[in-house]
């Protein structure tokens, strides 16, 4: 079978995901707390039963440019976020986009999932977008021991409010795969929006002391010739279909994952990194 080909996202796919996160139309309000707030919005075509689901949090204590930087350092994602597994930077597409592989930690039964996408991001002077989507990898081929996700559409944007304060924005369409009821996953995500959000919140307060000490000039995100990632052709990528992926059979354990789900916000008050 021929490979789909694909294109880096433009300032037009960037623009579209910005009016996405701005937008209120379609979206229904999940969860509602004091600066923090989920909505969700159903599929419009019939091949995805997932909806997606977008967060949005205030960061009042926070540089807009230091969650940027968090969400792109992989060396300290590897010290805040404790469901990962795997995390790596495969290799650079151009300046602004490049492909990597992360695996996490579901609850079990449930067995763990993984991805390989495509990322990219842009800097504007308002705001910093970040966007990934799946893609397929001859290097990095689904797994046994693991079920291999599909990101739709998934990103950050980051509005600046002042020289110390933002608000970001996370949107996401992601299907994990495996056989659950969509509508576990769809109940699931509105639960575990929050606690992503909140993580990465208390990430971003301590990531300028540990960035002091751990390579305080290196950041190829923004500096590309620090970036020393082997170049590919996106002749070696194509689109990562879901339907091109293996069924794994979990609807036994919907039960599990939505009991899960119903108690992450409790587990985020208690957790430790």
């Amino acid at each position: 079978m021929a490979r789909e080909a694909l294109d880096v996202p433009d300032d037009s796919v960037f623009l579209s995901f910005q009016r996405q996160c701005e937008s209120n139309e379609g979206w229904t309000c999940s969860y509602s707390k004091p600066g923090l707030g989920v909505w969700m919005k159903p599929p419009t075509g019939k091949t995805c039963l997932v909806h997606t689901v977008k967060g949005h949090m205030t960061f009042p204590d926070v540089a807009a440019d230091t969650v940027y930087d968090v969400l792109h350092d992989t060396e300290y994602r590897r010290k805040w976020d404790v469901n990962m597994l795997e995390t790596k930077d495969i290799a650079q597409l151009s300046v602004n986009a490049d492909v990597g592989y992360y695996s996490w930690k579901c609850p079990k039964p449930l067995k763990n999932r993984d991805v390989v996408t495509l990322r990219s991001w842009l800097v504007m002077p308002d705001c910093y977008m970040i966007i990934n989507f799946s893609v397929k990898h001859n290097l990095y081929p689904p797994r046994r021991d693991l079920v291999r996700a599909v990101s739709l559409l998934a990103g950050y944007l980051i509005k600046i409010s002042d020289p110390k304060s933002c608000t970001l924005v996370y949107l996401a369409q992601v299907d994990p795969r495996g056989s659950l009821p969509k509508w576990v996953v769809n109940k699931s995500s509105q639960y575990l929006a929050p606690k992503i959000l909140r993580k990465l919140h208390k990430a971003c307060l301590q990531y300028p002391a540990w960035k002091k000490k751990n390579k305080p000039e290196f950041k190829p995100w923004l500096n590309p010739e620090q970036n020393t990632l082997p170049r590919i052709s996106l002749n070696e990528l194509s689109l990562q279909r879901a339907e091109s992926l293996e069924h794994v059979d979990e609807s036994q354990l919907c039960e599990v994952a939505e009991h899960r789900g119903d108690n992450s916000d409790e587990e985020e008050k208690v957790s430790k990194r």
